[in-house]
C-alpha cells in the first residue's frame, strides 16, 4: 500500500479500500453495465499499460484507473486532482477509441461509486440474466434512478448510469 501511495499518489479513502477488501476477482453485473474492478496487484501495471504511458491521447496523470467495463474495455478513474479533506475524490469514466477522453463523472466520491455499485446490483436481482431486451434495460435504469439520487444527485445529473 505504501508504494501505491508514494507511487500513485492513491488517496487514503481508496487504500483503505484496498487494504480491508482488495476485488481480487469483482465484476458487477448489472443488465447495463459490468464493472470489473483492478486488484492492488495490478494497479500500477494497469496505469502503464492504460494511460500512464500516454497512449490513450489526454489521459491525465492525475488519474488512477481503478476499474474497466466488462463489456466495453472504458476505464473507471479516480480523479486526485479533486481531492476533499476526507482523502477521496470522484470516479469518473470515458470513451475509449475516440479521437478525444471526454471524462463523465460517475461518482461524486469514490465512496458513493461503491454505494452505486452496490445498489445497480440490487436492483438487477430482480431482472434475468439472458434473454434481456431494450425495454427491460430501460425499466431498469428507470428503477435505478431514484435510487442513485439518494446516494450522488450529481451522478444522476450526469447521466452515466441513466
Amino acid at each position: 500500500m505504501e508504494e501505491l501511495r508514494k507511487t500513485l499518489r492513491v488517496p487514503a479513502r481508496y487504500r483503505a479500500f484496498l487494504q480491508e477488501a482488495d476485488p481480487l476477482d469483482v465484476e458487477t453485473v448489472t443488465p447495463v453495465e459490468r464493472v470489473r474492478l483492478i486488484p492492488s496487484e495490478k494497479l500500477a501495471a494497469e496505469q502503464q499499460a492504460n494511460g500512464g504511458d500516454s497512449s490513450l491521447a489526454g489521459w491525465r496523470k492525475s488519474w488512477i484507473l481503478i476499474a474497466r467495463s466488462a463489456l466495453l474495455g472504458d476505464p473507471y478513474f479516480l480523479d486526485i486532482s479533486k481531492l476533499d479533506a476526507e482523502g477521496d475524490c470522484p470516479v469518473f469514466t470515458c470513451m475509449t477509441g475516440t479521437e478525444s477522453l471526454k471524462p463523465e463523472l460517475c461518482a461524486s466520491s469514490f465512496q458513493q461509486f461503491l454505494r452505486i455499485l452496490a445498489t445497480s446490483m440490487e436492483v438487477a436481482s430482480g431482472f434475468g440474466e439472458s434473454g434481456l431486451d431494450d425495454d427491460d434495460e430501460a425499466i431498469f435504469r428507470e428503477a435505478l434512478a431514484p435510487k442513485i439520487k439518494t446516494i450522488d444527485s450529481a451522478a444522476l445529473r450526469a447521466g452515466h448510469w441513466t
